[in-house]
């Protein structure tokens, strides 16, 4: 993991205009670098969602951002700041320079169009030098690649399990070699067999092509497997953010230690997670791992 930062947020706030007006994010602050995964922890309703979708202009009315700023580090060397980008500028970035796996994404597909139909929908938006033989053979190798294959190029969105239309979703999202992907509780709905593979195998696509993740979910056992730092947010703020290993092992805002504490341990009653159980190296048994 590289310590050059991909992306500086700083104080960024959004409020639903409604009566009486709701903050949904309050003067959020973290920087992600880059090759890094982030992940982004806290309750239903906590504003991780709506943070996701400030940070790429996704949001509709009422959500208004009302302060802060979002700077995205191009690798080229040229600063993005995202609040200043028109609307079509900020079309051209997203995809591009940063894509997003929307929650409940594995229903997110058009049911309409074959899976080969809709990589290619944004291959020839964004890259429109392309040949349409080119497009069709990049989109066989990114569904070879997310382990779906190109054999289901034709196949439309029903003709697909669950897990599989989730890969189909993050082939579309590495589609243009992002240096981020925002990933919206991508496992939601997944049994744990299949929610493990898809973890494994985002771990190893970050390790194959170098992007940045921000890894939203309410699971923060999950997280300490599979991040490298974590923010919890609570009330639309962040209330903590550090290692994976620290938010474990020394967890500093009561709330942080809630959230372990209501996790039910592997072995033994609830409340056992955040003692963990050691095995000889050190490492602490966690669902699915260890740390």
């Amino acid at each position: 993991m590289s310590t050059d930062n991909l992306l500086t947020v700083s104080d960024f706030s959004v409020v639903y205009d409604v009566d009486p007006p709701v903050e949904a994010v309050r003067d959020v602050t973290f920087t992600l670098r880059r090759g890094e995964i982030l992940g982004l922890a806290g309750e239903s309703g906590c504003g991780k969602t709506t943070l996701a979708y400030g940070l790429q202009r996704l949001l509709r009315p009422p959500a208004v951002i009302t302060a802060g700023s979002a700077v995205f580090h191009d690798e080229g060397g040229a600063d993005i700041d995202l609040n200043a980008l028109t609307e079509r500028e900020m079309r051209q970035f997203r995809w591009d320079k940063a894509s997003m796996v929307f929650q409940g994404a594995m229903n997110a597909l058009n049911p309409v169009m074959a899976v080969g139909r809709q990589i290619d929908d944004i291959l020839s938006t964004h890259r429109p030098g392309m040949g349409r033989g080119e497009r069709r053979a990049q989109a066989a190798e990114l569904l070879d690649l997310v382990g779906v294959g190109r054999d289901r190029l034709r196949s439309y969105p029903h003709e697909l399990s669950g897990g599989m239309r989730q890969r189909v979703m993050i082939a579309m999202a590495l589609a243009l070699t992002p240096q981020l992907m925002i990933m919206d509780e991508p496992t939601t709905a997944l049994d744990v067999l299949v929610q493990r593979e898809i973890l494994r195998q985002i771990s190893d696509l970050r390790e194959q092509f170098g992007f940045s993740v921000i890894f939203i979910t309410h699971d923060l056992p999950l997280l300490l497997e599979i991040s490298d730092r974590i923010a919890v947010m609570r009330e639309g703020r962040i209330v903590e953010l550090d290692t994976a290993e620290n938010i474990y092992h020394h967890a500093r805002h009561e709330y942080t230690r809630r959230l372990l504490g209501s996790f039910p341990s592997l072995t033994g009653e609830r409340g056992g997670f955040v003692r963990g159980a050691h095995d000889d190296d050190g490492a602490v048994a966690v669902a699915g791992g260890t740390i």
